[in-house]
């Protein structure tokens, strides 16, 4: 099988030994590139009645408009049975809907087939989660700040409780990584390293060499920058930083690259430069520019809350345009680190040092309920 290699290197499943299966949401319409669309699709939803109400919630054998369900943890969705919901819409929160595309979700548990609840309550702003993506040569893991909502592939976060605390990761696997560096391993580097060497079969070669070390993790954590975009907002050198050349046009309907003159055409609109590597950048199959586009401009149904949308191209939609631009550029450039594929610290080593295997604890969720949980019908909910 190509990418499997047999040099012993550990499994991230062993590394990181909590995960999650990615939320499955059941529907579209709670997910949107702009709040307002779901503000006005909430209000839709609520002003409707009876058959009409049924039909543009989209039921399915997990969610239905009778469905008894609790909060989601640390968000304040109704808890009454939707048939009889109103009201104003819970406030929605910035997500990860595809690789690279950031959206705006309805935060509300009675939308969502499959929320991972274990996921919303260790969800805050010190929190990493990486995301495995398939299919995907040289960026087998995403990492992002926001709650991820994936196609497929597991979740992994960094901390299994708020505020940053336990990480997740095999007991004594920094203690036994800064001996055998002679350096001080933090949870956040082992995150760096696993985000620069991790390969595509998920194996994560490790490495007793200083020097190889630091490289990898400083590549690993330009990595979690570019794509947690938290912070500074990165830009490209001056003469390379992309600009709309050519208005764009309220609903463009076609996306199309020139190579050559390095030029982003939307419809008549024109933005560039856009260098080569930002428009081949894929994610899982697919150009990742044609996707976020495509996510934006797609028809929807007549009749439906997928419907609700802007009327036209927003301005903060270019700038989000511009800025990813950026990041796939700069992405394409963070060359592999050199050794980083050798795998010096095996996964029998770690098991004679007593790394591994994880115990059968760390690999589920922490028990992180520090406040009460209103459950359905306004109950609360007990674990």
């Amino acid at each position: 099988m190509p990418g499997v290699t047999n040099d012993d290197a550990p499994l991230l499943a062993d590394l990181m030994p909590w995960s999650v299966a990615a939320p499955r949401l059941g529907r579209s319409w709670p997910v949107a590139p702009d709040p307002a669309s779901l503000t006005a699709r909430w209000a839709a939803l609520v002003k409707a009645e009876g058959p009409d109400r049924e039909a543009l919630f989209v039921p399915t054998r997990s969610r239905g408009l009778h469905t008894a369900v609790g909060q989601l943890p640390g968000r304040p969705g109704g808890t009454e049975r939707l048939v009889r919901a109103s009201g104003p819409c819970p406030e929605p929160v910035r997500v990860l809907h595809a690789p690279f595309d950031e959206q705006w979700l309805i935060p509300d548990h009675r939308l969502i087939d499959a929320a991972r609840p274990e996921l919303w309550r260790v969800a805050d702003e010190h929190q990493v989660f990486v995301v495995e993506t398939s299919d995907t040569p040289g960026l087998p893991l995403l990492a992002t700040s926001l709650f991820p909502l994936p196609r497929r592939g597991r979740v992994r976060p960094l901390y299994r409780r708020p505020g940053g605390a336990e990480p997740n990761l095999a007991p004594g696997l920094t203690g036994h990584l800064s001996d055998r560096l002679g350096l001080e391993v933090s949870a956040g580097d082992v995150l760096a390293w696993i985000m620069a060497a991790t390969r595509p079969d998920l194996t994560v070669p490790l490495t007793e060499d200083a020097g190889t070390w630091e490289r990898g993790v400083r590549r690993g954590h330009r990595l979690l920058w570019l794509m947690r975009r938290d912070g500074d907002r990165p830009r490209l050198p001056g003469g390379r930083r992309p600009y709309v050349r050519a208005p764009l046009p309220a609903r463009p309907l076609t996306l199309l690259y020139d190579r050559e003159e390095e030029v982003l055409h939307l419809d008549e609109g024109r933005v560039s430069p856009v260098p080569p590597q930002a428009w081949d950048f894929e994610a899982e199959g697919t150009r990742v520019l044609e996707a976020w586009f495509t996510a934006r401009t797609a028809d929807a149904p007549a009749g439906t809350l997928d419907a609700l949308r802007p009327a036209g191209w927003p301005q903060a939609r270019t700038s989000e345009l511009l800025e990813l631009i950026t990041v796939l550029a700069l992405l394409a450039e963070l060359v592999p680190v050199p050794d980083a594929s050798r795998t010096s610290v095996t996964a029998q080593d770690l098991h004679t040092a007593g790394v591994l295997p994880p115990p059968p604890s760390s690999r589920r969720p922490a028990s992180v309920l520090d406040h009460a949980e209103e459950g359905p019908e306004g109950q609360f909910t007990l674990i």
